[in-house]
């Protein structure tokens, strides 16, 4: 597996995604938004972030750049919007890799089975790196 770049945006990723598709000339992204996830009668999606882009990624020149639209309320700081994602086939790999790297780092989501992974984990390490840990539910081995 390979380290890829995440990209986060503030409400433009659509456009920033749309034009990177036509600058870098790639296949047309399949794009997953707040809205499609599945809803948790616990926690009411804000009718503003239902067309936000959750999560799409793009294939350039080999390498695989992922987007997706900060969540409203989320902070957002231009320069600070770019994290490494991690994915991993091995659950036990993960868990490890995770608990070095939240070692005098700040965990911004614990471990955790998501709808889209098996785990899935953020932290931003002590050198002030955003990691996004997963283990993709299709990929994952035991």
């Amino acid at each position: 597996m390979a380290v890829d770049i995440y990209l986060t945006f503030n409400r433009n990723c659509r456009e920033a995604v749309e034009f990177y598709t036509e600058v870098f000339e790639t296949e047309k992204p399949n794009i997953m938004t707040f809205g499609d996830q599945s809803s948790n009668p616990e926690y009411l999606l804000p009718e503003e972030a239902e067309n936000l882009i959750m999560h799409t990624r793009l294939a350039i020149e080999g390498s695989t750049v992922m987007f997706s639209d900060t969540f409203p309320g989320s902070p957002f700081t231009l320069g600070n919007n770019i994290s490494l994602a991690y994915q991993c086939t091995e659950v036990k790999k993960l868990q490890k890799i995770y608990e070095k790297l939240k070692k005098g780092g700040t965990v911004g989501m614990e471990l955790q089975e998501t709808f889209w992974a098996n785990l899935y984990g953020s932290i931003t390490d002590k050198f002030g790196v955003i990691w996004q840990l997963s283990v993709n539910k299709e990929l994952a081995a035991y």
